[in-house]
């Protein structure tokens, strides 16, 4: 008889060997099959995940300090339970310890009377179990949620562990890191302030030539560094924006430059535009949007974000780069600024544009930041009669802006305005049932 414990892990290898079918190797399979395998080796590594967790879990109970020498991993031959775990997977100690990290806060626990009790973090340990998020998208949200322990109220404490348990399912480990960045500043608003103090502290730059080379080693709080960014992105936008009416790729005078060929450049050029003012630098539409709201902004407590960063900021830092000109406020639709054209123009407005980044964060789709975007019709101006309104337009990056004509996708936005949501809607080719998906700024803000 299976034990009931491993029915979700058997199931997982069933889809797999479904989707594998009779083919020798990966590179056999059909498209369909392997989109398919892929799912089902994700469904089944999050599974075992969830076991895995359990059992380091189990390890570490067995290894307590209290036990001396007799504790399990010691007796095993190994100083502590992540060595033992990671000379079984082959993995790296860190690997092996946040596992059980992970597994202590999400086992049940024994009171000193030895009663049962809940586990540390419920919500985590469900959605670890189900196979709705990986081990290492719980350990982001189990050491957020033990650094705001001490400091956050323990009502929001708990709200915020089952928003993260819920937001974090089908997000990659990266979109997990943004909206781990969001969910602190909302859980302790207090401490941005501070983070921000010790990041500014620890900035530095430093330069040295090797082998005919300038190396630059930069590292700058979010705020400060924001100018920076937003001019070096849109720097890069423009390079891939003149190509499209750039020679053929196999020309000779075509631009072959990577990405972070561009970025290098970047910085080349607009230190030279500082030190020479030439007009002719290929930045135009660098800007630094910076989102609070005016109760925050009025009592100097929360934070504010900078559109296109992963890291909130502190009200004090907000004011800064307001006093330095540095910010766009975003008080839309006032003073004449007209956020619904209807067909009398055919491209999007400034103000248009700030009401769509305020909604979107930057590319609806993938996340880009709104430096790499543009914001198009859904419903085209020429051919559909789409009027140029908020509520028909939508911010993408070039390459999503091709997959959504080319692949089949659709884009819904549900609401008005810039508190709208949009919704991102696959082919039946990839998704059969067509489940929207949630795009833009709605898919990380916590408090949305």
């Amino acid at each position: 008889m299976t034990n009931q414990h491993l029915l979700p892990l058997l199931e997982a290898i069933a889809r797999l060997e479904e989707a594998w079918a009779d083919a020798d190797s990966g590179i056999d399979l059909s498209r369909e099959q392997l989109v398919a395998a892929n799912a089902a080796l994700g469904v089944l590594q999050r599974r075992i995940d969830g076991l895995h967790t359990e059992i380091a879990a189990g390890i570490a109970h067995e290894s307590r300090v209290e036990l001396g020498s007799a504790g399990l991993a010691k007796e095993q031959g190994f100083q502590n339970p992540a060595a033992m775990i990671a000379a079984a997977t082959g993995g790296s100690s860190g690997d092996a310890f946040r596992l059980v990290k992970v597994g202590e806060a999400t086992a049940p626990r024994e009171s000193l009377l030895g009663d049962r009790l809940p586990a540390k973090y419920p919500a985590v340990r469900s959605a670890v179990c189900a196979g709705l998020i990986s081990a290492a998208a719980a350990a982001l949200i189990v050491a957020l949620l033990d650094r705001a322990r001490l400091k956050a109220d323990p009502a929001r404490l708990a709200e915020a562990e089952v928003i993260l348990a819920e937001r974090a399912s089908g997000l990659s480990l990266d979109e997990v890191r943004k909206l781990i960045a969001r969910a602190e500043a909302w859980i302790d608003p207090d401490g941005v302030a501070p983070r921000e103090d010790q990041a500014r502290g620890s900035r530095s730059l430093t330069m040295f030539e090797r082998d005919g080379s300038l190396h630059l080693s930069l590292t700058i709080d979010v705020a400060a560094g924001a100018s920076i960014k937003a001019a070096v992105q849109a720097y890069v936008a423009a390079a891939f924006q003149a190509r499209q009416v750039a020679p053929h790729p196999d020309a000779i005078d075509a631009d072959r430059r990577t990405v972070q060929m561009i970025q290098a450049d970047a910085i080349a050029d607009i230190c030279a535009h500082v030190l020479g003012c030439h007009d002719d630098l290929p930045m135009a539409g660098a800007t630094v949007v910076v989102r609070v709201d005016l109760e925050s902004l009025a009592e100097g407590r929360g934070f504010a974000t900078i559109d296109g960063s992963d890291n909130p900021i502190s009200i004090s830092s907000c004011r800064r780069m307001a006093a330095g000109g540095g910010i766009i406020p975003l008080v839309l639709g006032s003073v004449g600024d007209i956020l619904d054209w209807g067909r009398e123009k055919r491209l999007f407005t400034r103000a248009q544009r700030l009401a769509l980044v305020e909604r979107d964060g930057g590319c609806a789709m993938c996340g880009l930041p709104p430096q790499m975007t543009k914001a198009h019709h859904l419903r085209w101006w020429s051919r559909d009669a789409g009027p140029t309104d908020l509520d028909n337009g939508v911010l993408l990056c070039e390459s999503c802006h091709h997959r959504i004509h080319e692949n089949g996708w659709d884009i819904r936005i549900d609401g008005a305005g810039v508190a709208a949501r949009v919704w991102i809607i696959p082919p039946a080719n990839v998704d059969p049932a067509r489940t929207p998906r949630l795009g833009g700024r709605a898919r990380y803000d916590v408090a949305a």
